[in-house]
This record gives C-alpha cells, structure tokens and sequence, in this order.
C-alpha cells in the first residue's frame, strides 16, 4: 500500500450536521482513511468509504472520545463542533498521553484559554491591532446600566461555549437586556440534558450540564453590516490556505450560513494570519466576522475552533482546505472525483433547498454527488421529525420559520428582511 494512504483522521461529531458528513467524503477524495465518533443516526452512516464508525454515547461521552481515540490511533482529530473541542480540551488535561495528538490537531495548548472564550479573543484582537468591537464581560445587571448609559447604546449579548448562533442576541434597549439577562442565566437543568439526548442525540449533553456550569457571558458592540466568514487550515501558526466567503442568507440574523458568495479581503487575511501565528492554531478554525456598512471595514467578532462549512468546498483556483491541510503534510496526489466551483455564489445543500432564499437559481449547490445514498438521506424529512418525541415537541414548540436575507446591494445601511422559510434547524 503507498505509505500515503496510511494517514487516518478520527472526525469527532456529537450532532448531527449535514456538513460534517461532506468534510468526511473530501478527505476520502483525498486519499486518506477516515474514521468518525459520533452518536447514532448521524450521517456518517451514509458515506461509503468510512473505514470504522465508534460510537459517541451520551451517558458516558468523555470516555467515548478518549477510546474513540486510543482504538482509531489517528495522525489527527478533527472536531466537527465546538462541544467536541472543549471535551477535547478537557481530554488533553486529564490524559497526558494524549497531549502530543491533540495539540498536533488543534494548536498549541497556551492558546486554549483564549479559544475557548469571546472576551480573551476580543482582548487578543486588540493586542493585536485587529479592527474588533467593543466588548465587555456581564457579571451583573450593573454592568449592563453602565453599558446603556450612553444614549442610543445598543450591543450584542453572547453566551459562551454556543454555536451556530444559539446564545447570540441583539439588545437595543437596557430593558431588553436584562430580560436577556435573566434569561442567559439560568441554570441548564437535567430535564433540558435529557431532552436534548432524546430529541437530538446530543452526545455531549449531559457532559455539558455536570461540567460547564454558568458559561460566561460578555456584551459586544453592534456593528451594522454584513457578515462574513473565513475557515483557515493551519499548522502550528501557518495558515496553510484561507477561504472567505459574505453570507448572503443565513437561517436567521445570527444563524448558520445558507448561502455565501465567495470574496478576497486583504483585512480577513491579515487578522486570520495574525490570530494563527499567535495562538499557534493547527487544524482547521473558522473566523466570523462583521463588514460595515458604508466603511466597509471588518470587524472580528467570533472565532470556531472547528471545522466550518467550507472546508469541502473545491475552489476553482485552490481546491479545497482539506487539500491543503493533506499537502501540508506530504500528500502530493490528485484528488478523485473533482469538482471544481467557478461560480462566486455557493448554497450549502441540503438546508439552502429548503428554504426560500432568493439566490438559488444564480448559485453551486454543494450536493456530494458521488456518495448518493448520503445525498437520499439528507434530501429526507428533517430526521427528529421521523421520530415521535421529537414530532411532539416540535408541534408543542414550533420552531422560527424565518431566514434572514442580507441585501448586499444596499449601500449605505444594512437591510435585512425576514423571508419566510421551512429552514432545518440542526443543532
């Protein structure tokens, strides 16, 4: 066998996101044996070319990792969401012989602290010389009047260790935010643990409720614009290739990216590159950003110490990220089954097709054509609505039909439309 194929990655998912399954396929293009942790019914299932699936249980998921890991014996693990990341980091602490493996996968350890919360990164930015927004850590209601103090304040309210735009929530009065506030502090119960088991194979549910505690929770200042995002692959602090990308279509003013067109700004690369070499970041991370209306400045406003949903994506001039990171380390093969995308405007299938957003018919739908039975199982019925407890709490508790459309034609103020829309939330 050529050496090359001997490189294993352990993808490590415990949701079930559709892009994860595409990440997956396109280290397959590339040649490498891959093998995934994750709880059941995940769409790892439906890729052909996963050499072992190891399962990620929910009642006991550190261990899971920790054997998914020591059973696969990977040159890297690729955590395909931020809980993965935290527990991994939690794995490092307690498990010395393992540290080698994740920090060659995720980064240099110094720089975790900072990874794992928004106000280290927002401080970092700064030190730096990184255009990012004003943020403050909320402790009390005390600190929210001081924030409002200032006449037309408005900002945004950021719940730590949440993604996909859960726990973000524009406040434009002191009044909205301490309902918000008060809200964002309550304590995760084991009833919501338990549910989120159920209802969506969180694997990681009940470890978040017993170890994370009260996540910290920081206000940032509102910038009106745009957003933007770019997922880097790296090696110890070298940004091996960047995609960047403005989101046209998100499932909502927050949320996850439905479709994006493809763009070069010279400031994102500049910050992505600062950022990397700093904390030393191997792997792939995302980083989101805001461009202002009438400026066009960027700003910094989020990092993901994770896989995105552009790391699959074969770019015309570059290929795609996974490409990268496998040339990084001595894989110098074509990858099977090229497609390359010369279109600017990309809709990430399967979620942009059930939506209404108004750039369908002009953009590439990422579909993963050469794994069919994969692309038959996410063009099904939202899989919790197959189940019945899910059928019942979603009939209970309906989710927001709306998807937040940016109009990036505007040119002076930002103009966002709510566009009704059957969107999949998958958590």
């Amino acid at each position: 066998m050529d050496e090359l194929v001997d490189k294993r990655v352990l993808l490590a998912s415990s949701i079930r996101w559709p892009v994860v399954a595409k990440l997956s396929v396109a280290f397959l293009r590339h040649g490498w044996e891959v093998q995934v942790v994750c709880p059941p019914d995940h769409p790892f299932a439906f890729v052909s070319g996963i050499s072992k699936i190891y399962p990620y249980r929910g009642l006991d998921s550190r261990r899971s990792l920790y054997e998914a890991i020591t059973a696969a014996s990977p040159d890297f693990v690729i955590p395909c969401d931020d809980g993965v990341v935290w527990q991994l980091h939690e794995v490092y602490r307690t498990k010395p012989e393992l540290r080698p493996l994740i920090e060659r996968s995720l980064g240099a350890a110094s720089g975790y602290e900072t990874v794992a919360g928004r106000a280290e990164l927002m401080r970092l930015a700064h030190e730096l010389h990184i255009r990012a927004p004003r943020t403050k850590e909320i402790t009390t209601a005390a600190d929210l009047r001081e924030w409002f103090a200032v006449p037309g304040a408005s900002g945004v309210l950021k719940l730590d260790w949440t993604c996909g735009g859960k726990g973000v929530l524009v406040v434009r009065s002191l009044a909205e935010a301490e309902r918000a506030l008060a809200v964002m502090r309550q304590p995760a119960s084991v009833m919501t643990a338990v549910g989120r088991w159920l209802l969506i194979h969180d694997a990681l549910a009940f470890w978040k409720w017993k170890n994370q505690g009260q996540p910290p929770l920081t206000l940032q200042q509102f910038v009106a614009g745009r957003p933007a995002n770019t997922m880097l692959a790296c090696d110890k602090g070298k940004v091996l290739a960047m995609v960047t990308v403005e989101v046209l279509c998100a499932q909502s003013s927050t949320g996850t990216a439905l479709v994006v067109r493809q763009i070069e700004n010279d400031e994102i690369r500049t910050a992505a590159e600062r950022i990397a070499e700093e904390l030393q970041l191997s792997g792939f991370h995302g980083l989101d950003f805001m461009i202002e209306d009438g400026t066009g400045d960027a700003y910094l406003i989020e990092l993901n110490p994770r896989c995105t949903q552009l790391g699959h994506l074969q770019i015309a001039i570059q290929g795609d990220l996974v490409g990268a990171f496998c040339r990084g380390f001595g894989d110098t093969r074509l990858p099977r089954n090229e497609r390359p995308i010369f279109e600017e405007t990309i809709a990430f299938f399967p979620e942009a097709l059930f939506s209404k957003c108004p750039y369908l018919a002009t953009s590439y739908v990422d579909v993963p054509w050469e794994e069919p039975q994969l692309v038959i199982e996410l063009m099904r019925k939202d899989w919790r609505d197959r189940q019945l407890l899910a059928r019942l709490y979603r009939a209970i508790w309906p989710p927001k039909q709306t998807a937040a459309v940016f109009d990036t034609t505007a040119a002076s103020e930002l103009q966002m439309v709510e566009a009704t829309a059957a969107v999949p939330q998958h958590d």
